[in-house]
């Protein structure tokens, strides 16, 4: 069996799904570890492993799926993370011994672990925006992105949100040709009165293009409006606080998250 780790993105729920298939190893694990970085500087609303073809007799993985649980319990908001494993495997007893249902919702139902994860994903504010591919889907965003920005607080990240969502929406625009989704995420609970501490927006675009963005080598130069557009992604990487892109059922989808460290208080209440 093939040793690999495919990452999937539903386009409902932003919840990432992360299989795992083959013999545990250094080279599986290595794959597992970065996929896993990478997945959670995506900031998604929840995280499923799915973990029933990963041929793991001496549960070796089992740290690896703890520290996830440890990680994303770290982050503000939290990200609940659920694995789907075989009932009674050597893994998922061990796991059980190493407590890991304080932090990892455990079945050995794919669906149930769906509904699962689902239910708990945190309830926050978000905007969603179905837009034609035509050049005025960028100034759409721009101006969207400027009214959340104002009804959240976050003024101070309005400048970089609004270069991340024109190259972002460009891009997808460019190269998709088709509709895309594009959705907004203030990293917060819903607002009640007064909150404290940093807030974080996450920006996605999902469209029907599966072939996934890379930036350009720094050392090439660029000669037309594709390359520019390549170029273009260095200003999302220097103004996000990360990016990437992972698959969908029927097309990929482009994400940022960017940062405001600042202490926040929302204005009182009339």
């Amino acid at each position: 069996m093939q040793c690999q780790v495919l990452s999937l993105v539903d386009h409902e729920t932003a919840i990432i799904e992360m299989t795992v298939t083959g013999s545990w190893g250094r080279p599986l694990w290595q794959q597992a570890h970065d996929s896993v970085r990478e997945n959670l500087s995506a900031h998604p609303p929840g995280l499923l492993l799915d973990l029933k073809y990963l041929e793991d007799p001496a549960a070796g993985s089992a740290p690896l799926w703890l520290s996830v649980g440890e990680q994303a319990a770290r982050l503000q908001p939290p990200v609940p993370v659920a694995a789907c494993l075989p009932i009674g495997s050597v893994l998922t007893e061990r796991l059980e011994r190493l407590g890991a249902r304080r932090r990892l919702t455990v079945d050995a139902d794919l669906e149930e672990v769906r509904a699962a994860l689902n239910d708990r994903r945190p309830s926050t504010d978000q905007i969603r925006l179905k837009l034609a591919p035509e050049p005025i889907a960028a100034a759409v965003v721009r101006d969207l992105i400027r009214a959340a920005c104002q009804e959240w607080h976050l003024e101070t990240l309005l400048p970089r949100a609004q270069l991340v969502v024109s190259e972002l929406v460009g891009n997808s625009v460019e190269h998709a040709g088709t509709y895309l989704d594009f959705v907004v995420t203030r990293l917060g609970p819903l607002r009640r009165g007064i909150v404290r501490g940093p807030s974080r927006l996450r920006v996605s675009v999902y469209g029907r293009d599966p072939q996934l963005p890379r930036l350009p080598a720094p050392e090439l130069s660029y000669t037309g409006p594709h390359e520019q557009r390549g170029y273009g992604l260095r200003i999302v990487e220097a103004a996000a606080r990360s990016w990437g892109a992972l698959p969908t059922p029927d097309g990929k989808v482009v994400w940022a998250v960017l940062h405001d460290d600042t202490p926040v208080t929302p204005a009182p209440r009339r």
